[in-house]
């Protein structure tokens, strides 16, 4: 029975240390662990309204209950490790009577010292295989911690390019955007560098799923409001008479295609690129904005 418990807490490690390779360093960049949980912090946020403090407040809180939830998995396993073993494979610092000292408390306490890197010494393992697995905690422990700093550092980027993209957008939006008919080369050089950000924008949302759960505010820096917007603009381009222009406009056409793409898993439904967008842009709180 005690090695059945230390297996079951060791899978428990697994399953953690499985989700946040899935999450951070896995091409999809979205574990199943922390895809439910940052759904799951979503959908509460949005019951208080799909704009607002509390929906600014989804992105990081999601970030936030994802690495504790990491954090927990791992102490729980290892709770389970050290627990069926003591106090027979351990030994206490003076004062600490051993035969009180064999409940599920103790372990959970190792548990979070090892993790935590304090290295306290009051209680220590004395079993060879103990002793190796004790530091390895601690190991586990610095990465879960180097990760999380790692994660943070890589989201707001990815925000930062999203949010350009969309003020981008605006400010061409607001300037009366493209020329009618669309002829001129500037135009298809501008088309291209839409489609080039939008791909940028695309590849940060497949590696990095969670910035989806982050509101952008107004809707002037909220691609959710202005891929509509882009996609009239490819609509427009691909009706001008310079070749130049429609080839920049079908790019832009099929990069925003691939946005779409990458956004239906979060939306939970298929369709064009219009009613994906429509519906990206309702999640988020706004209204799409026109365009073409």
């Amino acid at each position: 029975m005690e090695w059945l418990i230390t297996a079951a807490g060791a899978v428990l490690v697994l399953v953690g240390l499985r989700d946040v390779f899935h999450t951070l360093w896995h091409p999809t960049g979205r574990g199943g662990l922390s895809t439910a949980m940052m759904t799951a912090v979503w959908r509460s946020t949005r019951r208080f309204g799909p704009r607002g403090t509390i929906a600014a407040l989804s992105g990081p809180l999601s970030v936030i209950m994802v690495i504790l939830m990491w954090t927990l998995l791992v102490v729980a396993g290892w709770t389970l490790v050290y627990w069926p073993h003591m106090p027979d494979s351990f030994s206490y610092a003076p004062g600490l009577d051993p035969a009180e000292r064999a409940d599920l408390v103790d372990g959970l306490y190792l548990s979070l010292v090892m993790v935590a890197t304090l290295g306290l010494g009051d209680i220590t393992p004395t079993d060879a295989w103990l002793r190796l697995a004790a530091p390895f905690e601690a190991l586990i422990g610095f990465a879960l911690l180097t990760a999380a700093v790692s994660w943070i550092s890589q989201v707001y980027p990815a925000l930062t390019r999203r949010r350009l993209l969309a003020l981008r957008l605006a400010s061409l939006r607001a300037a009366g955007g493209l020329p009618s008919p669309p002829r001129t080369a500037a135009t298809a050089v501008l088309l291209q560098q839409l489609a080039d950000a939008v791909n940028h924008v695309r590849l940060d949302l497949d590696q990095h799923a969670e910035t989806y759960y982050f509101h952008d505010g107004e809707p002037d820096a909220s691609l959710a409001a202005m891929a509509g917007y882009a996609a009239g603009l490819a609509v427009q381009g691909q009706r001008s008479r310079e070749a130049a222009v429609r080839m920049s406009a079908a790019m832009l056409g099929r990069s925003l295609e691939g946005l779409a793409k990458s956004l239906g898993p979060f939306l939970r439904r298929d369709g064009d690129a219009w009613e994906i967008f429509a519906a990206y842009a309702a999640d988020h709180g706004h209204a799409p904005q026109a365009g073409g």
